[in-house]
C-alpha cells in the first residue's frame, strides 16, 4: 500500500503539473506580489548577502521588532496563499473545476481552520510522546531513547490519519476527523510513511531551486534593486508551490482511495479502492476483536 500510495502520488503529481500552474496562476501571481513587497521592505543597503530575505539572518537594531513583524506576516500570506492554490488544485484534479483564478470562498476559511487544528493536534500527540520518552530514557535506557527518536512520527502518523479532512474542506465534504480516522484505518502507516518520504522529496525539491536561483542571480542579477527583490521573492514563492504541488497531489491520492468516485481521477483503479478498503474493514475487525479479548480478560480477572 506504501508502494502504491507513492507512486500514484508521485504519478499524478508529474501528470496534473500542467493543472496545478492552470488552477493556481492566479495565486502565484500574487505570491510573486506579497514577496517582492515584503523583500523590498527588508532588502538592506547593500542587498540579501544570502539572495533572499527568507534566508537573511535576522539583523539586530532598532528594527529588529519591524523586521520579526514582517516576517512573521511573510509566514503567514505564504502559507494562505500556498493553500488557496491547493485547494483550486484539488477542484482542479478531481472535479475538473476551472474557477476564475482568485476564486475565494468560506471553503478556505475551512481549509484554513482545519490545517491549524491538525497543526495543534501535531503538537498535542507530540509533546506528551517526546516527555514520556525523556522520562523513560533514564530508566528504561534503549527503549525510552527509542520512544524519544520515534515521537514526531508517531506524531506525523496520527495526524496523517486525520488529515483527510483537507482535501475534504476543499471539496465541500462534511469528512469529520473521526470519519477521517475511521477511513484511514489499515493504511494509516502507509500514509504517514508516504508523508515522510514526500517531506524529505520536498526538502530535496527546494533545496534544488534555492541553489538554481541563488546560482542564476549571483551570476546575472544586481545585488540590489527590483531584479535583487524578484530573485529574494522567487525563493519563498518556489518553495511554498512545491511543497504545495507535492503534498495536495498526496491528499488527492489519499481521499481518492476512500472516495471510490475520484479513483479514476488520480489513476488508480478500482482494484486498488478495493485493496483500501479491505485493509479498513481488516483493521477494523482486529479492532473489534481486541475491545471482544478485553472486555472478557476483564470478566475473568473480576471472577
Amino acid at each position: 500500500m506504501l508502494l502504491l500510495m507513492l507512486s500514484r502520488t508521485l504519478d499524478l503529481a508529474r501528470d496534473r503539473l500542467g493543472a496545478l500552474f492552470a488552477a493556481g496562476w492566479g495565486y502565484m501571481l500574487l505570491l510573486l506580489a506579497l514577496n517582492v513587497a515584503i523583500s523590498s521592505q527588508l532588502m538592506p543597503v547593500t542587498g540579501f548577502s544570502t539572495g533572499s530575505y527568507m534566508l537573511e539572518p535576522m539583523a539586530g537594531g532598532l528594527g529588529a521588532d519591524r523586521e520579526r513583524a514582517l516576517r512573521a506576516l511573510a509566514a503567514l500570506t505564504n502559507v494562505a496563499t500556498g493553500f488557496s492554490i491547493a485547494v483550486a488544485y484539488l477542484r482542479r484534479v478531481l472535479l475538473g473545476e476551472r474557477a476564475f483564478p482568485l476564486a475565494f470562498g468560506t471553503r478556505n476559511l475551512r481549509v484554513a481552520w482545519k490545517l491549524l487544528l491538525l497543526g495543534v493536534l501535531f503538537v498535542v500527540f507530540f509533546v506528551p510522546l517526546l516527555l514520556l520518552g525523556a522520562m523513560l530514557a533514564p530508566v528504561t535506557g534503549p527503549i525510552g531513547a527509542a520512544l524519544l527518536l520515534a515521537s514526531p512520527f508517531i506524531a506525523l502518523m496520527l495526524v496523517q490519519r486525520l488529515s483527510l479532512v483537507l482535501p475534504a474542506a476543499a471539496l465541500d465534504d462534511t469528512m469529520s476527523l473521526k470519519d477521517s480516522w475511521h477511513l484511514t484505518a489499515g493504511i494509516g502507516w502507509a500514509l504517514a510513511f508516504a508523508a515522510l518520504a514526500i517531506s524529505l522529496l520536498a526538502a530535496l525539491a527546494s533545496g534544488l531551486w534555492v541553489g538554481l536561483v541563488w546560482l542564476i542571480g549571483n551570476a546575472f542579477v544586481p545585488a540590489t534593486g527590483m531584479a535583487a527583490e524578484l530573485r529574494s521573492a522567487l525563493v519563498p514563492m518556489g518553495v511554498m508551490v512545491i511543497v504545495t504541488w507535492l503534498f495536495a497531489s498526496l491528499h488527492a491520492t489519499a481521499y481518492a482511495l476512500t472516495r471510490e468516485r475520484f479513483v479514476e481521477k488520480v489513476g488508480l483503479s478500482l482494484a486498488d479502492a478495493e485493496r483500501a478498503a479491505e485493509r479498513r474493514a481488516e483493521a477494523e475487525r482486529a479492532r473489534a476483536r481486541a475491545a471482544v479479548r478485553s472486555v472478557l480478560g476483564d470478566r475473568s480477572r473480576r471472577d
